[in-house]
């Protein structure tokens, strides 16, 4: 995506790209075996790339949300499942970085991060409540000075490697399902029991496997601020936002693809105007407008933290939506045309211009979270709020 100054300065572009060059060595494996990127993971923290979120007053780097996005796109050009792996650590800790600044407990957890480069998993999805992250079944228990908590969680994305996980829970056992808390439980706190194994279409090196999860911890890891807060201050933009990036990086990569292949027709019959050219100029047209789409996504973000009042609004909520719908759908239109362009080649496993993984990895965009589920959300908050359709708002 291409925002080069404190990036660059900071020399965090060649620290992934040597990150970049590990996954894609390894990511047709990883996606052949349905196992954990762990070459691209072991390279991250290498290259102390888990802590750089974190505030350097507490031994990160102060990455931004932008920042992240763009190497969330290069490792997505290399290997979608060690991007996501690296977005979906980032979304967690961004609501560590926005929302556990006051807790001392927190503070401590993210120098450890920082220093030890900790992997951290979600696990905001249980049986019983069809996806809907903003519901909980499970309760947090507290005894004290201790909480416990117990959950059926159906997806814990890379939970058998994590170093920790961030989970949510109803705050009270006589709490309404919305009323959530995020608690961060230590490897050494929980327990996992798998229940459902993770044998999917594409983003298969995520391990995003069921587990029962069982944990017991002081209470005062739960973060201070109520979860509804944490969701729509930062961890729904920051998802919408990173996985886009991802996303992006997976389209950038089939396109280059594409571009490669009608190069090297072209060199074959230089008087004609080699097949898949015109797809090609046309399938740019649609890169052009996922990138501009993120972009604008992403300076809405960073403009909106400096006003609480905006970052809770319905008109943010809306726009961080749309950015996730428009980016989902798009990326399969243009690695769908990459592979018209590439033909038997493109279709063929093993070429120089294979875009199997792609489009299977591309097909996740719209079931994370589901754009039906998205849809209807955007769709409620327009009945009472108008859209914003300022070329500069």
């Amino acid at each position: 995506m291409n925002f080069p100054v404190k990036i660059i300065e900071d020399g965090l572009v060649a620290r992934v790209a040597r990150v970049a060059e590990v996954a894609a060595r390894h990511a047709d494996a990883v996606d052949i075996e349905g196992r954990f990127p762990r070459e691209a993971v072991d390279a991250m923290k290498a290259e102390r790339l888990l802590g750089i979120q974190v505030p350097r007053q507490l031994g990160g780097e102060s990455a931004s949300t932008t920042e992240i996005a763009e190497l969330c796109s290069m490792l997505g050009q290399a290997c979608a499942a060690s991007a996501m792996v690296f977005a979906m650590h980032h979304i967690k800790l961004s609501s560590l970085v926005e929302h556990g600044a006051e807790s001392e407990w927190h503070r401590s957890f993210m120098r450890g991060i920082a220093a030890d480069q900790l992997l951290i998993a979600s696990a905001t999805t249980e049986g019983g409540i069809g996806g809907n992250l903003r519901n909980s079944i499970c309760a947090i228990e507290i005894d004290g000075d201790t909480c416990r908590l117990e959950k059926d969680a159906t997806v814990i994305s890379y939970g058998s490697h994590a170093d920790a996980i961030l989970i949510t829970s109803r705050s009270h056992p006589q709490a309404a399902s919305s009323d959530q808390v995020l608690t961060a439980f230590l490897k050494d706190q929980y327990t996992l029991e798998k229940t459902h194994a993770w044998n999917t279409l594409g983003m298969r090196g995520t391990c995003s496997d069921g587990f029962l999860f069982k944990g017991q911890a002081p209470a005062r890891q739960i973060l201070p601020k109520p979860f509804a807060e944490i969701a729509a201050q930062s961890m729904l933009a920051s998802s919408h936002l990173l996985w886009s990036g991802v996303w992006y990086g997976i389209a950038v990569d089939a396109v280059a693809r594409a571009q490669a292949f009608v190069r090297a027709a072209a060199r074959k019959a230089p008087d004609a105007q080699p097949p898949g050219a015109l797809r090609l100029a046309e399938v740019s047209t649609l890169l052009q407008m996922v990138k501009s789409n993120v972009v604008a996504g992403l300076k809405a973000y960073e403009d909106a933290k400096l006003n609480p009042d905006r970052l809770s609004s319905m008109g943010f909520a809306v726009a961080m939506n749309n950015v996730k719908i428009a980016s989902s759908e798009t990326i399969l239109e243009i690695v769908n045309h990459s592979m018209l362009i590439c033909g038997i080649m493109g279709y063929k496993n093993g070429t120089p211009f294979s875009l199997g993984r792609h489009l299977r990895d591309a097909h996740s965009a719209q079931l994370m979270i589901s754009n039906d589920r998205i849809l209807g959300n955007t769709s409620s908050m327009l009945l009472v709020h108008k859209q914003d359709t300022s070329l500069l708002g």
